[in-house]
């Protein structure tokens, strides 16, 4: 990604700049990810979900089976596409594309249930539909990442990307740049400490410090 992206938005924290970027290569989450449910998706000019080789009828089957928990899955198509479990209110340019479903063998293994009740259906169904939100956030390209700039506006380096929705608390980019950030507040304080300490003080400092950094200029001053 480069730096000259535009940004989504910018974010100050501690006087430094977190610009969120549009990702524009975000993983797909149905090919890179590890997910509880499979995707059987049929569509013309498509290739939507996950690989198959099921028929039609057969999908119909399995979707209908007794032994699996499955969720519809709708499709608009104007401009872009976008999924969900509930449909849309548009009936020219929308419609049944698939399904979503995970088998309840695999379930009871994944949780270590012995029984799946109603709660747990609906826990399931609820992971189900979880997994079809992200994957319509991949198709949408509502991914992003984030670069960190100093308070000089100086570019630090750090950056990272495949943070999925547009609400950044939720995805987790807030915290990471956040913890980022609070990395580099530290290793200039203790920086700044290290160059502020008289040669009395020097000594007293050599099992304080925590970053590399830090460590590296008070063994400067030592050496000189």
């Amino acid at each position: 990604m480069s730096v000259e992206s535009m940004s989504v938005e910018e974010i100050k924290y501690k006087r430094y700049t977190i610009k969120v970027e549009q990702d524009d290569i975000p993983s797909n989450p149905r090919k890179e990810w590890d997910n509880l449910g499979s995707m059987v998706c049929f569509h013309g000019r498509y290739k939507l979900g996950d690989a198959h080789t099921l028929t039609l009828k057969q999908a119909q089957q399995l979707e209908t089976s007794k032994d699996v928990i499955s969720l519809p899955i709708y499709m608009y198509d104007h401009s872009g596409i976008t999924i969900n479990t509930t449909g849309f209110s548009c009936p020219w340019d929308s419609g049944k594309v698939g399904f979503i479903y995970v088998t309840k063998e695999k379930a009871r293994k994944e949780y270590s249930w012995k029984v799946i009740n109603k709660a747990r259906r609906e826990k399931l169904e609820l992971y189900l539909k979880g997994e079809v939100e992200v994957y319509d956030q991949y198709l949408r390209g509502d991914c992003y990442g984030y670069q960190i700039f100093d308070p000089q506006g100086k570019d630090t380096n750090e950056s990272c990307w495949g943070y999925f929705g547009s609400d950044y608390e939720v995805s987790g980019l807030v915290d990471a740049a956040q913890g980022a950030i609070d990395y580099y507040v530290e290793r200039d304080e203790e920086i700044k400490l290290v160059v502020e300490a008289s040669e009395v003080e020097l000594p007293l400092l050599l099992n304080a410090l925590k970053h590399p950094e830090a460590k590296e200029a008070l063994n400067q001053r030592l050496a000189a």
